[in-house]
């Protein structure tokens, strides 16, 4: 088996198979649009049709880990070495990713092991310690490529999950944006210019012009001073939420919301499933996975629920009962723990309650868009009424008189 680089219209990278033919059928299959498939002759970094990765055909300046971790996977599969699979990657790619590559591969060649590599000042920042772990363990239990894969398969289910959510809010957040700058606009450009002439007639408005109207030359008269109001707790805000205390806060409103709340939890139940998971089917003991996992854990709520558990499973409690505890962990997870470590495989009950929820967190943010998607668009409509028929109905009085 050989191992192949190519150029699609979805990315590129490296694909092992028996033949060129047989990588192009596999690049198909995975539903690339490939334009360039070209064989690496190991330990040379050089293709058929000469060099590859030298600029135009690079894979790009950005740093992936989960698509480096997968290439080098598939290298190791076919027996090139570590050192000859990362300088192979880093000839496929350039600027900080192809830096980040070079200086692995120069560590590596003098004799320090890839997860020490990892942890080089001028690298760290790329690589949190959770893989780092998991390299290290693989290093030592020569199960390196295995743990890649694993290492890869981890972090594109981490980030879908993490998109799935901010996909689901990216057109809410639009269309509020975008309702938000309409209505200042009608309320500072419009709304004062039709309403002058018949305040200047001493007319009589009706209630609902009058509200409008105040709320109109409040942002005409104040405007810049609520911008700067508004900015300043934004800033006050930004910098609150740097602190740990004020981001366990927000982070614990967060799980409150009404809709919301519900659907990052489970994002948060599934992310800590996969990871410990992982990191057991890899050969780290619970305890351990526990703590990397916490410390992997963004929402920090949950990250502090863990190592509380964590202190209390290393003190003597079982894990069903630290979980419970804490009271952040629903009662299937928690059941989950103790089914799975009564039977010695809870990396599989894990597996098994990280796509329940995965699914579940997929089902719940199309239900969460589709409902307010018409929300949204029924307080967009009754705001702009409200602006329209404010501006309108003492015109329509008007006219009546005369």
């Amino acid at each position: 088996m050989a191992v192949f680089s190519y150029i699609a219209v979805e990315g590129s990278g490296t694909v092992a198979a028996d033949s060129l033919r047989g990588a192009r059928d596999t690049l198909r299959r995975r539903g690339l649009t490939v334009s360039r498939v070209d064989e690496v002759t190991a330990g040379e970094g050089r293709t058929r049709a000469g060099r590859w990765g030298a600029g135009r055909w690079g894979a790009g300046g950005r740093f992936d880990l989960k698509e480096v971790a997968r290439e080098l996977a598939t290298l190791l599969g076919v027996g090139v070495p570590v050192v000859e699979a990362i300088e192979a990657l880093s000839r496929s790619r350039r600027g900080k990713a192809r830096a980040i590559l070079d200086t692995l591969s120069e560590r590596l060649r003098n004799g320090v092991s890839l997860a020490d590599a990892m942890r080089e000042p001028a690298v760290a920042t790329h690589f949190d310690e959770l893989s780092v772990q998991l390299v290290e363990v693989g290093e030592q239990a020569g199960t390196l490529e295995e743990v890649l894969d694993r290492l890869a398969e981890f972090r594109e289910r981490r980030d879908e999950l993490r998109s799935r959510l901010g996909t689901a809010m990216l057109y809410p957040g639009f269309v509020t944006v975008v309702a938000a700058g309409t209505s200042v606009f009608l309320m500072t450009a419009v709304v004062p210019k039709v309403l002058e002439p018949l305040r200047a007639q001493g007319r009589d408005l009706p209630a609902i012009t009058k509200v409008v109207q105040s709320a109109s030359e409040a942002l005409v008269d104040y405007g810049l001073v609520l911008g700067l109001g508004a900015a300043l707790l934004c800033l006050a805000g930004f910098w609150a939420l740097r602190d740990e205390r004020g981001k366990e806060w927000w982070h614990r409103m967060q799980l409150k919301l009404p809709l919301v709340g519900p659907v990052l939890r489970k994002q948060a139940m599934t992310q800590m499933a996969v990871a410990i998971s992982t990191l057991q089917r890899s050969g780290i003991d619970f305890s351990r996975a526990c703590a990397l996992t916490a410390r992997s854990t963004p929402q920090r709520v949950i990250r502090r629920a863990l190592q509380d558990a964590r202190d209390a499973v290393v003190n003597g409690s079982d894990v069903a009962s630290a979980l419970e505890a804490t009271g952040q962990f629903p009662p299937v997870v928690v059941q989950a723990f103790a089914v799975g470590q009564q039977s010695g495989q809870l990396e599989k009950t894990l597996d098994r309650v990280a796509k329940t929820y995965e699914a579940d967190v997929q089902r719940s943010t199309q239900r969460l868009t589709s409902m307010l998607e018409p929300v949204l668009i029924v307080l967009i409509a009754f705001l702009v009424g409200a602006i329209a028929l404010a501006t309108m109905l003492p015109i329509l009085e008007a006219s009546d008189v005369f």
